[in-house]
């Protein structure tokens, strides 16, 4: 295994750090983004006095971005 010359691990902390701070933003702005949580394909329902949510479109989009995100992050790294 390679040792990472410093100014890679440098680029890598700044890109890191930023990941977060998007995800951070999105987390204090969640409430206001508008149908995230309610796409269709989100289940909820009520089992008795229960309520049941399966946020399966949700994750799909997500998923979908993140690996978008992801993928252009390695390459602009490399």
């Amino acid at each position: 295994m390679e040792a990472m010359p410093s100014h890679d691990i440098g680029k890598a902390l700044v890109i890191i750090g930023l990941v977060v701070l998007i995800v951070g933003i999105l987390v204090a702005f969640s409430p206001r983004i508008p149908l995230l949580g309610r796409l269709p394909g989100d289940l909820s329902f009520h089992i008795g006095e229960h309520h049941v949510f399966i946020p399966l479109a949700t994750c799909i989009l997500l998923s979908i971005g993140l690996t978008i995100v992801v993928n252009v992050v390695l390459r602009l790294l490399k």
